[in-house]
Parts: C-alpha cells; structure tokens; sequence
C-alpha cells in the first residue's frame, strides 16, 4: 500500500517512454515532397516563436505568484508552484513540437487511404497525450514522495496543492492566448477568404492560412494539453487535499492505516489508468473507408479498452485497499463513485457528440436553418447550445447523487471527512483517469486539420483532400467530447477543492458561512456567478479585435499584391505578416483575463472568507453552464458548415454554405476560446482560494 506512490510514479515514466516510442515512429514517416516539408516547417516555426514568446510573458506572472506563495504560504510551496508550472509549459512544447511534424506526413500517408493516415494522425496526437499525462503523474508523485513522505516537512499538504496552482497557471493562458490566437486568425481567413473572395479553404492565396495552421498547433495542442495537464493534476490532487485537510493531517501521520487508503486511492487509480491508456493506445487502427462512422470506431476503440480496464482494476484495488480495514463499511463503495464518474464523463462526451455531429439532428437542423440566412443560422445554434446544458446537467447530478451514494456506502466519517464528499472527489479522477488516451484522440484533430490546410496548398489530388477531410471532421466531434470530459471533472475537481477551502479556513482558526441570507455571501454569489460571463465577454472581444486587424491585412494584401486573389505566378502573400499580427494580438489580448481569475479571489479573500466562499459557488455554476453551452454551439455551427460542405443545402459557395461560414465564425471563439477556458476558470479561482485559506484568515 505505501508503495503504490512510487508505482504510479513508475507507470508515468512508462507513459513517457510510450510518447518517445510514438514520437521516432512519426519522425520516421515520410512528410512528402518539397513543398508539404516547406509548409510543415513554416507553421512549426510561427508555432515556436509564438510558444517562445507566450512563455516569456508568462513566467512573469509565475515569478510574481511564486514570491507571494513563498512570503505568505511557505518558501517549499513556491517551489512546487513553479515545478507545476514548468512541468505543464514542458508538456504543451513537446506535443506542439511533435504535431507540428506529424501533419505533413498525415498529408502523405493519406495519397494510400485512412488505413495509413489515421494511425500517423494518432500517433502524433498520443506525443501529447502521454507527455501530458506522464509528467503531471510524475511530477505530482515526486512532489508527494519527497515533501510529504521522505522530508516530513511543515505544511506538506499546502507544499503539494501549490503544485496543482502551478499547472492551473500555465493552462489559464495557454488555453486564453493560444484561443485568442488561433481564431483571430480562422475567422480572419474565413471571412476574407471563403465569404470576400470566394475561394476555398486553406487556399494558399489566402495570407492568413499559415497563421490559421499554425493556430490550431498553439491552441488545439499546446493550450488544450496545458489544460487537461492541470485537469488530470488537479482531480487527483482533489481527494488527497480533501483528506489531508479534512482530517488535520500532518506529514508524519501520512502512514496511518486509516487514512493512507484514502490518500493513495486516487493515486492508484491515476495508475490503473495509465497502465490501462498504455495498453489501450495500440488498439487505434484505420481501416480503408474514409465513412465517419467507421472512422470513428477506429479512432475511439483504444479509449473503450482503456476505460474498460480501468473499470476493471478500480473493482480489484478497491476491494484491496479498503476491504481489509474495519473502518470502512463496504470495499466497492469507492469503486462504485470512480466508475460513476468515468461512466459520466463518457456520458458527458456521447451528449457533446450528439449536440456537434453531423450524424444527428442538431446540426442537421441547424444545416437546414441556413437556407434562411445567417440569422436563423446563429438562432439554431444558440438554440441547441442551450439544450445542451439541460442535458449535462442533469447528467453531471446523476453522477454526482451516484459518487456521494458510493462514498456514503463505504465509510461515514473520518475525523471531519464525509464519505460523501470523498466519493465525489474520487469519481472526478475516474473521469480522467484514462487522460493519455483521452488526450491523444483530442490531439488528433489538430493534425487532421492542418494535414487537409498541407494538401490544399500544396495542390495535391483532390482524393488526398477527401481522406483529410473525413478525419477533420471526426476530429471536431472527438474535441467536442474531451471537452466534455475537461468540464464534467472541473466541476466535481471544484466541488472537491472547495470543501477543501472550507477545511483549511477551520484550520487556520477561521470558519465560513454560505447563508446567503448573509451580505457578504450574497454579494458574493452574484459576483462570482457574473465572473464567468464577463470572462467570456473579455475573450470574444479579444478575438474579435484581433480578427479585425487580420481581415484587414488579408483585404490590404488582395488589393495590393498584383495578381493574388487571381492565383498567377509570382503572386506570393506575406504570411508572416498574418502570423506576427495573430501573436502581438494573443499576447496582449491574454493578460486581462487571466489575471482576473487569480486576483479578484485574491482580493475577496482578504477582504471576507463568507464572500469568497460565496463567489467560488456563484463561479462554479454558471462557469460549468456557460463551458458547456459555448463548447455545444460552436462544435454545432462548425460541423453544420462541414456538412454542407460534403454536399447538402446545395454545397459550397451556396448562400447555405455562406451562412453556415458566419455561423462558424461566431462559434470559432465560442468553442475554442471562451468555452474551453471556463473549466480552467473555475479551478483556478477555487485552488488559488485553497492555497491562500491560512493567509486570509491569519
């Protein structure tokens, strides 16, 4: 049982181990011929230096963060912080990198069919799934290891949380920046490209495509990895804050047979996972016919085998840990909350898939609704967004009912630890704990995408695009679904750190009050639950100002580079200049908001606990509402576009075609920017909260 820390730790050098066996297998694929290697190169080359650049801006932020832990927390936690935070920029670099090789040769290996191209797309994607899942494991069971079991030190659990503060750091810009970035430059290119001039997507006249390209790579890869880095960081940092604070543990009592099931469990679920993601990413083979669905089982089967092991091993290492201690009152309780939450994640994914695929009525509809114009377009989009919602929430109160009965039936109390609340806790790792695999399908689309944008400007045969195609629009449905899985855990993960704040406030001789009846914890809640949307205003505006000034420099170059909009030789656009615009933009555009979600429960904090306490709940309700809507919608809108694009509603360059370009530009931001950041929003707000609990009421 004590081992179980320096297995995991194990089992995540492994991942990393798999993530270097999958990164020589893509480097070995051939990337095609002169031109495909010349993009390749410039898209890596405007993703590193934007990456380079966002870093730089960043670590001031880190560094500044670091001197306020080590002053009012413990100079150790500020150690930690920064581990965290390098740990998840580490993990965003290698995927971007790996990416950014793997989508010319996905362009090459699709002239032989989706038997060829899909595995190389998935491999590339597996770079990031792995590094992501290996280094946040490892890091944290190293942090774990040596603060609290090896050194024994003041304040090892706050030292320990401090990390998953750090990760959250590093996530909350590189979702904002790379978001702000990548649509500025899609719907730059859309507009201007597919609306104005009438011609296709990715066209290589259009200045804004290698700026489009490059964009997905810092946002749909680096800033989702750096999100599901501190997502799967943190719901295992959840259960173990919640026992240690709950129970006023101190270091040298982290061996007690009581309580050392309930610290090591999320651990050794991290590790069931990790070997079960392993085991399930060599099942993902392609197969010969480009048809979405059969695409789609190839793709997803090595999540269901991972799952399914999982599912598995919970049973045997619950029955294991807690069916020999008189303690607790029944071993497969806690088994019951951990496959509650994977079940509801999955859940969560299947009804994102149903609101954003073109195989369902949704988008269909909403396909039907642009013969009508971009209105009713944008209406039916909102529209299914919204129902959406309904339909998560209700499915996240089963899961949540379902993880607090599993808990109950396991143990009552121990010291001020519900069983309840635990179970809780542990379901939001169950979501999670297959994050190597879950993260290498959602990096798959990326590199799907950007290997059409290859083969539409190196010109290849129109048959190599088909193939492309058909695996970019998969890779839509597969972000829709991850993002299900990021949002569900965030809410459970927030549940849990904030009963989590509510223990650390008790240990630090203070006590919080949720009586909205109370002022403070009324102006609280209406503050906290107007966060999110403020949050969401701030980065569409950011967006939009952004995209302004590239529709303006794409419009700038048509009219005044002779002989570009009509394709003649010699016409070449200045990409560059598209690409430094969308990194100023993103850069500047990023710091606003991220900072108003570590400052303002910073400022709450010192002024009244109860309104803070107030705040997080107000936040992490309508944060969960609006991450959902905005991630259903745009999916929605985009996949619509998609779908006439195959041929319906009349096809491309129909008035349905320009109608379904509006409404995926208003869904660009929606889906990729402002949604995907309410999850890390929420966390952010809630662990800050948690790391500073001693230092607002002292």
């Amino acid at each position: 049982m004590e081992s179980i820390p320096y297995i995991a730790a194990i089992s995540a050098v492994a991942g990393l181990i798999l993530a270097g066996y999958f990164f020589r297998d893509v480097q070995k694929a051939d990337p095609g011929n002169a031109r495909m290697v010349h993009l390749m190169t410039e898209i890596q080359k405007g993703a590193k230096a934007f990456l380079k650049q966002e870093y730089i801006w960043v670590s001031a932020f880190v560094v500044v963060m670091a001197i306020l832990i080590a002053i009012l927390i413990a100079p150790l936690a500020a150690i930690t912080y920064v581990i965290g935070a390098v740990l998840s920029a580490t993990a965003g670099y290698a995927g971007m990198t790996v990416a950014t090789m793997a989508n010319a040769r996905t362009t090459q290996a699709a002239k032989d069919g989706p038997g060829k191209a899909l595995p190389v797309a998935f491999r590339g994607g597996a770079v990031m799934g792995f590094s992501v899942a290996g280094l946040a494991l490892l890091g944290l069971m190293l942090v774990y290891i040596i603060f609290v079991l090896a050194l024994e030190v003041d304040k090892a659990f706050e030292v320990v949380t401090a990390y998953g503060l750090g990760a959250s750091s590093i996530a909350l810009f590189s979702r904002v920046g790379g978001g702000i970035y990548t649509k500025a430059a899609d719907v730059g290119a859309d507009l201007v490209g597919k609306v104005e001039a009438g011609i296709p997507e990715d066209d290589p006249r259009n200045p804004a495509t290698i700026a489009d390209n490059v964009g997905d790579n810092v946002g749909d890869v680096a800033g989702m990895g750096a999100d599901l880095f501190e997502s799967y960081a943190g719901s295992i940092l959840a259960p173990i804050s919640l026992v240690a604070f709950a129970t006023g543990l101190a270091a040298e009592n982290a061996t007690q047979s009581v309580t050392i099931s309930l610290l090591v469990f999320p651990m050794a679920i991290a590790l069931a996972g990790m070997v079960a993601s392993i085991i399930g990413s060599f099942f993902v083979k392609g197969g010969e016919s480009t048809d979405s669905k059969a695409l789609s089982h190839a793709l997803h089967m090595g999540t269901n085998i991972a799952m399914g092991l999982t599912v598995i091993a919970t049973v045997i290492l619950s029955a294991w840990l807690f069916g020999q201690d008189s303690a607790f009152d029944n071993a497969y309780g806690l088994a019951i909350s951990v496959i509650g939450g994977l079940l509801v994640g999955w859940a969560l994914g299947k009804t994102a898939e149903f609101y954003t695929s073109d195989h369902y009525g949704p988008v269909k509809k909403i396909a039907d609704q642009t013969k009508t114009g971009p209105a009713t377009t944008i209406l039916g989009g909102i529209s299914a967004g919204m129902v959406s919602v309904a339909a998560s929430v209700g499915l996240l109160a089963v899961g949540v009912l379902v993880a607090y009965w599993g808990g109950e039936m396991a143990f009552d109390s121990i010291g001020n630890l519900d069983g309840g609340i635990y179970g809780i806790a542990v379901a939001a790792i169950g979501m999670l704990a297959t994050t190597g695999v879950v993260v290498s399908v959602d990096a798959y689309g990326p590199i799907a995408d950007n290997a059409g944008g290859i083969a539409e400007m190196s010109e290849l045969d129109p048959s190599v695009r088909e193939v492309t195609d058909a695996l970019d629009s998969l890779g839509n449905t597969t972000a829709a679904i991850a993002k299900g899985f990021a949002v569900g855990s965030a809410a459970l993960t927030a549940l849990a750190l904030f009963k989590s704040f509510e223990f650390a406030v008790e240990m630090a001789g203070g006590s919080l009050s949720l009586n909205i009846g109370e002022v403070s914890v009324f102006i609280g809640l209406f503050v906290g639950a107007m966060l999110p949307f403020l949050f969401a205003a701030l980065t569409i505006d950011a967006v939009g100002r952004a995209a302004q000034e590239m529709i303006e420099e794409v419009r700038r170059q048509f009219r005044e580079i002779p002989g570009l909009r009509e394709g003649e030789e010699g016409a070449i656009p200045d990409s560059a200049r598209c690409v430094e615009i969308s990194t100023k933009a993103s850069l500047k555009e990023m710091v606003i908001p991220g900072a108003l979600a570590v400052v303002v429960p910073l400022v709450f904090g010192f002024i009244s606990v109860d309104a803070l306490g107030g705040f997080l709940a107000g936040a992490l309700v309508t944060g969960f509402c609006l991450a959902i809507f905005m991630a259903n919608a745009g999916g929605a809108w985009d996949n619509a576009k998609k779908y006439i694009e195959t041929g319906a509603h009349g096809g491309k360059g129909s008035e349905s075609h320009k109608a379904a370009v509006v409404g995926d530009t208003v869904g660009d931001p929606f889906k990729d920017t402002s949604g995907p950041s309410m999850n890390i929003l929420i966390k952010v707000m809630t662990i800050v909260s948690l790391v500073f609990a001693s230092a607002f009421v002292g």
